[in-house]
């Protein structure tokens, strides 16, 4: 039965430990043992025990609050990224405040005000598509710091960010086509002012190069990681005389664009043309035919960019340095339906 009004040494009583390492369990839970920590959790969920989140802001002038700016929360492409942030934040006991960057201009909130309000401690920004008005704000309030960039990132910064290996995942799309015997390979990109637009087409452009394929500047159509990019670039494709036999596309979500347009005006997919995408999301395994694509580790993009920020706001860490040097999260080729023999 739960209790009420249960206090941090009941939970210590049940645990058989102390009150400080309860404490600890809940603050910095990576310094205690694993079983240490798992039996402090149980302790708390069979005593029903609560953190007075108000007295711990007063007590400590934290807001136990992160914001998360998403660029547009329809994109499924997001959901396992929030995933990992929220699994990762929630073994600190942080709560997860999730913005729309599409929507918040029409809010009129400065997002330097989440923190001047103490409503967060500390913000993970996966739109690298911010104003450099909002980031002078953070820099001129001295909460530069406290920010962490995951999946994409801004250029010319030394802010802290979590990325995937996105110029080696373009550089093996492309080699998985030539090996199956494609030479005529085209490329749709993502929006021209991405940083992921730049780094894949550069992975691309690297690969290229190396395996001397041809090059037209057809071949290279410009997107912006949505559907119908998709369709329209299979309008451009089906326009060519010089028709590519594969097509290497910045995203999934172009990737089934593609795909249903090229489909519908007769062309068979993967026997007239291969299609390979980049994300892996939850739909590339259930899409007709399945999508080749390059899997982001979408899970630990999430957790590692909620770890680096709980670092940042550390009052007593002093990890300055490396924190500058941006992690990079692995890439993988999964070889589904989409891609065939030229």
């Amino acid at each position: 039965m739960v209790q009420k009004n249960v206090r941090i040494r009941d939970v210590a009583r049940q645990a058989g430990v102390s009150t400080a390492t309860v404490s600890r369990a809940l603050t910095t839970p990576d310094l205690l043992a694993e079983a240490t920590r798992e039996n402090v959790f149980a302790a708390i969920r069979a005593t029903g025990y609560r953190v007075n989140k108000a007295a711990r802001t007063l007590r400590t002038r934290q807001a136990g609050a992160v914001l998360v700016l998403v660029p547009n929360l329809g994109n499924p492409f997001f959901s396992r990224i929030l995933a990992g942030i929220s699994a990762r934040l929630g073994d600190r006991d942080t709560s997860v405040l999730i913005a729309d960057t599409m929507n918040r201009v029409a809010t009129g909130k400065s997002l330097v005000d989440y923190f001047l309000d103490s409503q967060i401690d500390g913000m993970i920004c996966l739109d690298g598509g911010l104003p450099e008005n909002d980031l002078q704000q953070f820099r001129d309030n001295g909460l530069a710091d406290r920010i962490v960039f995951a999946c994409e990132w801004v250029q010319n910064t030394d802010l802290p960010s979590v990325r995937s290996d996105n110029i080696q995942g373009a550089r093996l799309a492309v080699r998985h086509l030539y090996e199956l015997g494609h030479r005529k390979i085209a490329h749709v990109t993502g929006p021209l002012d991405n940083v992921l637009t730049h780094a894949r087409r550069e992975g691309m452009l690297i690969e290229r190069g190396r395996l001397e394929l041809p090059a037209r500047d057809e071949w290279i159509i410009r997107g912006d990681f949505s559907l119908e990019s998709g369709r329209e670039a299979a309008e451009e494709i089906i326009r060519m005389e010089n028709r590519p036999t594969a097509v290497f596309c910045a995203s999934d979500q172009v990737a089934f664009g593609l795909m249903s347009t090229l489909t519908a005006r007769g062309l068979r997919v993967p026997e007239d043309i291969s299609v390979i995408g980049f994300d892996d999301i939850e739909l590339s395994d259930f899409y007709v035919p399945s999508l080749t694509t390059i899997r982001q580790d979408r899970h630990a993009l999430g957790t590692r960019a909620a770890s680096l920020l709980l670092e940042c706001i550390d009052p007593q860490s002093t990890a300055d340095g490396h924190r500058k040097t941006p992690v990079i999260v692995d890439v993988e080729l999964i070889v589904r339906h989409s891609t065939a023999m030229a």
